[in-house]
């Protein structure tokens, strides 16, 4: 099975950025967030990292200025830690598939609720 190279440096990059967002960035806004995954150009240049986050609204929305914040120092380290010529330009989003599951999930629950049981 043939996989493209960006795919591959995608994944390198979501496990070098999970590490690096855990053991060496000491933001508190941050928190406890989770790499969900990296989508990278095929040209390499441009990497759009999703992360989820259990929390508020608010949190997520302080993990998010975190990040930004933080964008330089993570790329320096990605940039040291793998070997490509020039590292990604690097964009944080909060993943909402999670939520959308949570959200599928209650309606179900609510539907079966109304059903009359048939015993």
């Amino acid at each position: 099975m043939d996989y493209k190279r960006s795919t591959r440096v995608a994944e390198l990059l979501r496990e070098v950025i999970s590490e690096i967002i855990t053991n060496q960035l000491k933001d508190p806004a941050v928190g406890k967030i989770t790499m969900t995954r990296v989508k990278l150009s095929d040209d390499l240049k441009n990497a759009r990292v999703y992360f989820s986050l259990l929390g508020s609204a608010s949190q997520r929305q302080s993990a998010i200025a975190g990040l930004k914040r933080a964008t330089g120092f993570i790329r320096a380290e990605t940039a040291r830690k793998i070997n490509l010529r020039h590292a990604p330009e690097l964009q944080f989003f909060y993943d909402d598939t999670l939520d959308y599951v949570e959200n599928i999930e209650n309606l179900i629950k609510k539907i079966h609720e109304k059903e009359p049981r048939s015993e």
